[in-house]
């Protein structure tokens, strides 16, 4: 761990004496535990490295470090065989395989890393770089990886064939997304109906927004080609507009699509996204503007998200945040977002990992959490930039 714990021991009495005369029985075995929890009553615990790590009504905390010492690492989606496909921002697409827990033990220091291949026309610059990536749902015949790439020209989707450890030749998607050194957008999930969703961002020239014929400040939806989706509501790729800058995607149990949204200087969004609609940046930002725009399902002050990744497991959406520093979990139930819930704060009792980019639900259930202390804005510890292994 680097210097940026924050852990404390103010947790009930009891459960602390209990731990504590536990740990003088094993006769000479005593060791320095840090309480790292967020709970308040008398949890239940196991010793894993010398730190007692509590799951309490369902509150998630970190069992394993999968990896460290990676550049900005972006996006992050799983092979049938449970290895992650993880993009870095630089360029490199990676396969990580996370280290095995036992008893909530991992039995290695960390996982497997290994360079599947590097995207040179990605340019990391400010915001943009290779950030997304989505896994084929057809993966185990067609070996396909989806990738998007801000280069010198634009913003596009790419896709590759995946032999072994191996990254083929890219070859074209969709093309021609306006690019710039931030608002790129970038994220890619594939729906159960079998399309790719694609966030883009407006670049930082707002009205391009406003523009339906523009594909930046919108979610596209399109065929695994790249052709748009014969549904779509404008009879191109474009599925929903008037947005700043989508960086989080993900899909409820009930096939809802959930957007988190980066606002300017007021709100920060969590939008629950609909066909056609339109969520009004510039002209709305959180709850403010006109009423003919679709309004978001929640909102947070800007200091206390910036979010990015989203998942959903277990009934929550899981939200990633950058400047907030810090795991957002929301209920969802019936189309309907509540009950904001914060981890990994740094205050009190709890620890901080710094900036978060990226959260993901793995196969085995567990979530994958990552780091983006070298995107140039963080404050970056020795073992930065990390991908953490999370037990829900």
């Amino acid at each position: 761990m680097t210097g940026r714990r924050r852990a404390g021991a103010a947790i009930a009495a009891t459960a602390v004496l209990a731990l504590l005369a536990a740990g003088c029985s094993q006769g000479g075995n005593e060791s320095k535990v840090d309480v790292i929890s967020t709970a308040t009553a008398a949890p239940t615990g196991s010793v894993v490295d010398g730190k007692v790590i509590f799951t309490v009504d369902g509150v998630p905390d970190v069992v394993a470090t999968v990896a460290s010492g990676l550049d900005t690492p972006w996006g992050l989606d799983f092979l049938p065989d449970g290895r992650a496909v993880v993009t870095e921002r630089t360029g490199r697409v990676l396969l990580v395989t996370a280290p095995e827990v036992s008893d909530g033990k991992p039995t290695d220091a960390e996982g497997k890393v290994v360079e599947a291949g590097r995207v040179a026309e990605a340019r990391a610059s400010g915001e943009a770089g290779l950030l997304g990536v989505a896994v084929s749902p057809g993966f185990a015949e067609d070996r396909l990886v989806y990738l998007y790439v801000c280069t010198d020209d634009d913003n596009r989707v790419v896709r590759a064939t995946l032999d072994g450890d191996r990254l083929g030749p890219l070859e074209p998607v969709l093309t021609g997304i306006p690019t710039g050194t931030r608002h790129d957008g970038g994220r890619l999930a594939f729906g159960t109906d079998g399309y790719l969703y694609v966030s883009t961002g407006e670049t930082g020239d707002a009205q391009l927004a406003r523009d339906k014929k523009s594909l930046a400040g919108k979610i596209l939806r399109i065929t695994p080609d790249g052709e748009p989706a014969p549904d779509n509501p404008f009879g191109d790729a474009v599925w929903s507009w008037g947005h700043r800058n989508v960086e989080g995607l993900a899909f409820d149990d009930q096939g809802s699509l959930w957007a988190s949204e980066f606002g300017d200087q007021t709100s920060d969004e969590l939008n629950r996204i609909l066909p056609g609609e339109d969520y009004g940046w510039p002209l709305a930002e959180g709850d403010a503007g006109p009423d003919r725009f679709t309004r978001p399902a929640l909102t947070w002050p800007t200091d206390e998200a910036s979010p990015s990744g989203l998942a959903f497991s277990g009934g929550y959406l899981w939200m990633a945040a950058l400047r907030g520093e810090r795991l957002w979990r929301v209920k969802v139930a019936g189309g309907e977002a509540s009950d904001p819930t914060a981890y990994f704060t740094g205050q009190g009792e709890q620890t901080s990992y710094g900036r978060l980019r990226t959260v993901a639900r793995a196969p085995d259930g567990r979530l994958w959490l990552t780091t983006s202390n070298r995107d140039g804005r963080g404050d970056p510890g020795a073992d930065d930039d990390r991908i953490l292994l999370i037990e829900p």
